[in-house]
């Protein structure tokens, strides 16, 4: 919004904000974003049913006219039954948690790009970013079934750039470290010393400091940028590729 985009937001449910005590409902968060010179409307769908993403999608446009920017951030290491998934090793997991996970981090990617890459592509003109995170691109013991949905993700925006690239639309991925937000707070151990704030890089990100990346990336100062993961976690990974 403060770079000037009318905002379709999306959440599984209208009530899904409230869980982390973020909003009461999807609706609030559409509304504290609409300013006098940009609108937002709230769209609700499990982005891993065809039927879903074509709704919302309609809606979106019915009511913002075509998508010209697309922020496939839905995700998380959510099992089938909502929470974190128990087990969650390598070997040691349930098929049904897997299952749930590529389908909200891989397949929701899949479906929403399709859904709105063809239009982007007919008016050649257009950006798709792609949310993944640090641990798609190293090995990882525990959260394995996320890390490997994240980092097929990372090679989806690969390919999708690939096929896009000939239409003038950029398709590029974040993949942003630990941060902030209400959900990581409430669900995971955090470390005292990187929740504080100040020059030093070896702390938690802050929400807003993803969001700048995403936003150069839908922007036109990265209009020559495509096919490209930005890892945003303060050099706490510092590795090839």
């Amino acid at each position: 919004m403060a770079l000037g985009a009318d905002l379709a937001v999306h959440d599984i449910s209208e009530d899904a904000p409230a869980k982390y005590g973020e909003f009461p409902n999807l609706t609030a968060v559409a509304d504290s974003m609409t300013t006098p010179s940009a609108r937002a409307v709230a769209v609700t769908g499990d982005i891993s049913q065809e039927d879903a993403v074509r709704a919302m999608v309609a809606k979106a446009e019915a009511a913002l006219g075509p998508i010209t920017i697309l922020v496939n951030c839905a995700g998380g290491d959510i099992g089938a039954q909502g929470g974190k998934p128990d087990p969650n090793t390598a070997l040691n997991f349930l098929l049904e948690d897997v299952q749930a996970i590529v389908n909200r981090n891989l397949i929701g990617t899949m479906l929403m790009s399709r859904a709105v890459a063809p239009g982007m592509a007919a008016r050649q003109a257009g950006t798709i970013i792609n949310i993944s995170t640090v641990s798609a691109h190293m090995g990882a013991a525990n959260e394995t079934a996320y890390a490997c949905a994240k980092a097929a993700v990372v090679h989806y925006t690969r390919c999708l750039a690939a096929e896009l690239r000939t239409s003038g639309v950029r398709v590029n991925a974040v993949s942003p470290g630990p941060a902030k937000t209400a959900r990581f707070l409430a669900t995971r151990t955090v470390d005292p010393i990187m929740m504080e704030e100040g020059p030093s890089l070896n702390r938690y990100a802050v929400a807003e400091e993803i969001a700048d990346v995403v936003g150069f990336l839908a922007s036109e100062q990265s209009r020559f940028v495509s096919g490209q993961v930005l890892r945003v976690d303060g050099g706490a990974n510092l590795f090839a590729a």
